[in-house]
C-alpha cells in the first residue's frame, strides 16, 4: 500500500506555488514519529492562519508549544495540529504524541491571506473520529466567513458523535462570537474569548483542554484554577 503523505491536505488546496515554509513542514511530518494510539487520548487542534492573525500568530504559537511540552510530560495525549490559509489551503498533520516535535512544526508555519474555512475543520474532525474517537476538538481563530448554518449543522454532527468542540476567539467579532457560542454548544463544547495581553490565559485554557481529552472531566477538575473552573462551568451546563 503506497503510504500516505504526512502533511495531508483537507478539502481543497492552493495552486499557489509552496514557499519555503511549507516545504518544512514536509520535511519536518516526514521525520514525526507514527504513534501507538492504544490508550492516548485524542485532540484535534486546529488555528485560522489566515493574514488577520499574524499580529498574535508568534505569541499564540509559543504559548501552544509550552502547552503541548506540559501535557505530552504529563498525559497520554495524541495531538493532530489542522491549520488553514491561503487559497483553499486546508491541511492536517499526522497524529504525534510527540509534543517537542508538534511544537516545532507549528512555529514553522506563515500566515497567508484568505478567508476562513472552518467547515473544512469541522467535516474533517467528523472523518477522524470515524476512524478512531477524537476527545476534543479545539479551535483558535478571529473571523467567521462562512455560512452560519452549514457550520452548525457539521457541528450538530459531531455533538452526535461525541466530540465537545473549545472554540477559542481572538478579537471581539460579534458574528464570529455568535457562530463559535453555536458551535460549542451543539457540541456540549466551551466558548471562550480570548484576552489578547494575557498569555498565562491562553497557557492556562489549552493546558485545561489537553487534560480534558487525555483524562476527562477528573482531569480537567483536577488542574484548579480559573481557566479550568470556567471550562466546567460550560461544560456542566
Amino acid at each position: 500500500m503506497k503510504r500516505k503523505s504526512e502533511n495531508m491536505p483537507v478539502g481543497s488546496s492552493s495552486n499557489q506555488p509552496e514557499k519555503s515554509s511549507s516545504s518544512d513542514i514536509s520535511r519536518f511530518l516526514e521525520t514525526a514519529s507514527e504513534l501507538k494510539q492504544e490508550g492516548l487520548g485524542r485532540l484535534v487542534f486546529a488555528m485560522d492562519a489566515t493574514m488577520s492573525r499574524q499580529p498574535t500568530w508568534d505569541r499564540a504559537c509559543n504559548i501552544q508549544s509550552s502547552m503541548f511540552h506540559k501535557a505530552g510530560n504529563k498525559t497520554g495525549l495524541a495531538v493532530q495540529l489542522v491549520y488553514f490559509r491561503g487559497h483553499g489551503e486546508c491541511r492536517a498533520s499526522r497524529w504525534v504524541s510527540n509534543p517537542e516535535a508538534l511544537g516545532d512544526l507549528m512555529t514553522r508555519i506563515d500566515c497567508r491571506g484568505g478567508i476562513t474555512q472552518i467547515g473544512k475543520v469541522l467535516r474533517h474532525t467528523i472523518r477522524e473520529t470515524g476512524k478512531k474517537k477524537v476527545s476534543a476538538l479545539v479551535f483558535i481563530g478571529d473571523a467567521m466567513e462562512e455560512n452560519v448554518d452549514q457550520l452548525c449543522e457539521q457541528a450538530g454532527k459531531l455533538g452526535v458523535h461525541g466530540v465537545k468542540t473549545f472554540m477559542f476567539q481572538e478579537g471581539a467579532d460579534p458574528q464570529t462570537e455568535m457562530a463559535f457560542r453555536e458551535i460549542a454548544r451543539l457540541t456540549n463544547g466551551a466558548y471562550m474569548r480570548l484576552n489578547n495581553n494575557s498569555a498565562k490565559e491562553l497557557e492556562e485554557l489549552l493546558s485545561a483542554v489537553a487534560a480534558f481529552a487525555s483524562g476527562g472531566l477528573k482531569a480537567l477538575q483536577s488542574q484548579k484554577n480559573s481557566s479550568s473552573r470556567l471550562l466546567l462551568e460550560q461544560l456542566g451546563r
